[in-house]
């Protein structure tokens, strides 16, 4: 399931507006919010597991007009777990990615633009997780998202290593925004 969120995330940047939480109001900047977690659904034309994006786990709004919406945070029996999501601009004019959300590793900076910098936090035992690597160095996390333009959005992903089995509840930590917390399906 994660490589095929993996290929799914891999595969281009825009997701067409289908992650659009039409109706809802935005909320004010600089906040986050938290919903019951959801189970990812297949997508029957691919064949491939996608995240179900009508469903929300939290909302994070930086202060810039970036809106992170958490769509998933599932585990796999393989000890990894994979947040997707989709990075909307709700401006009317182009945003360009933080900097910082890529994370200040020299493996990662090779890769250009990524949110290898986006954290997880588990409270109780007062842990982080890292955006996972390849054996190259690279991350296993959405690359290459250098701005997005006026309303529209970005599907991205970011991979960690698993809390262990109790743990159902993570921080979601994207630099420059709010924490989230989040629910483990």
């Amino acid at each position: 399931m994660a490589l095929a969120v993996l290929l799914s995330a891999c595969g281009g940047g825009d997701d067409g507006g289908g992650g659009d939480n039409a109706g809802k109001e935005p909320e004010k900047a600089g906040s986050a919010s938290s919903a019951p977690a959801e189970q990812p659904t297949a997508d029957t034309d691919s064949g491939m597991t996608v995240p179900d994006t009508t469903k929300t786990l939290a909302t994070i709004n930086g202060s810039d007009g970036f809106q992170f919406v958490v769509h998933s945070a599932v585990r796999d029996q393989g000890g990894f777990l994979t947040i997707s999501g989709t990075l909307k601009n709700t401006t009317s004019k182009l945003l360009v990615a933080k900097a910082q959300w890529s994370g200040t590793e020299i493996n990662v900076t090779r890769t250009g633009p990524s949110f290898a910098g986006v954290t997880l936090v588990e409270k109780n035992e007062k842990k982080r997780y890292y955006v996972l690597r390849d054996t190259e160095g690279y991350p296993l996390t959405t690359t290459g998202v250098t701005s997005v333009k006026a309303g529209e959005s970005v599907a991205v992903f970011a991979q960690f290593p698993a809390p262990p089995a109790n743990v159902t509840q993570v921080d979601l930590q994207i630099p420059l925004m709010p924490v989230a917390t989040i629910e483990i399906s």
